[in-house]
């Protein structure tokens, strides 16, 4: 296989500059526009430019195998990206879900008051999403089952008309 420096290090290096500067943006909240989906899904640039980019130079790559030095910062990173899965003491959730689990377990009919909606309008709007609500003191919960996922998106949807309140 030969796959040329001249363009596999470009491709690295400009893939690298798009995803650290949308990752600088994210990591300070400043990020607008496509930043987000740009840094997520053009990423995968940067993870097929470092391939190209070791192929291409995989000769002085392996030597930093060799190396005390190159192993053990290759292993810093290793055992970093292993503790970056251990979930921290006392936080085993975003936050955002208990609020998620108390209104999908609230009677509809709750829920409908929350969102600023009538019983049947919420109701309607819930068979729209494929659900059968045959009854107001049913939950949120006991129609989509344990998906906190299915629950939060079906939640946005029914808070997302809600008419904001006097002050």
């Amino acid at each position: 296989m030969n796959i040329q420096r001249s363009w596999a290090t470009p491709i690295a290096a400009g893939a690298f500059l798009l995803s650290a500067v949308t990752g600088v943006l994210i990591f300070f909240h400043v990020d607008s526009g496509l930043n987000k989906a740009a840094h997520e899904w053009l990423s995968w640039l940067l993870l097929g430019g470092v391939v190209l980019h070791v192929l291409a130079n995989l000769g002085g790559f392996k030597r930093h195998f060799a190396s005390r030095g190159g192993l053990a910062v290759m292993g810093a990173f290793a055992l970093v990206l292993a503790l970056s899965f251990i979930t921290p003491a006392g936080k085993s959730e975003p936050p955002f879900l208990a609020s998620v689990r108390a209104l999908s377990d609230a009677p509809l009919s709750t829920l409908a008051l929350v969102a600023g909606q009538t019983p049947e309008a919420l109701r309607a709007s819930l068979v729209a999403e494929g659900l059968q609500p045959t009854a107001d003191t049913r939950s949120l919960g006991e129609l989509t089952g344990p998906d906190l996922r299915k629950r939060a998106r079906i939640l946005a949807k029914v808070l997302a008309n809600r008419a904001p309140t006097a002050r």
